[in-house]
């Protein structure tokens, strides 16, 4: 059986993750940031999850996604509350997790032609 990789058609793709960063395409990002498979949107103003208000999802609710994955670094920590309500209350799905596992599920469900935005603190 013969294998072929198929490469999506994506303007951004996420290349690698590691405790200081991301490589989206061939740049390493080193400030939090989001994206969806057309778009980035580089230093995105929180660092942290104690930083995160409901207000900085604004601009990743304006791309109109079904889901948002929240990378939160190098481990899961979780937000407040007002901040998974304020997609929520907009019938966004948010999903919060460590940036590799973030990278990965981003990867699938974009591949798989899902309405998925990143969000990753760095």
């Amino acid at each position: 059986m013969q294998l072929t990789r198929e490469t999506p058609g994506f303007r951004y793709t996420l290349r690698a993750v590691d405790a200081g960063g991301v490589t989206v395409n061939e740049r390493r990002l080193e400030r939090s940031f989001f994206l969806d498979p057309d778009t980035l949107v580089e230093d995105w103003s929180p660092r942290d999850v104690a930083a995160l208000a409901p207000e900085h999802l604004a601009p990743l609710l304006a791309l109109e996604p079904a889901v948002i994955l929240l990378g939160t670094g190098p481990r899961q920590v979780f937000p407040a509350p007002a901040v998974l309500a304020a997609a929520l209350s907009r019938g966004v799905g948010i999903e919060v997790m460590d940036n590799a596992a973030a990278a990965r599920t981003f990867t699938v469900l974009a591949g798989e032609g899902r309405r998925v935005v990143a969000a990753f603190l760095l």
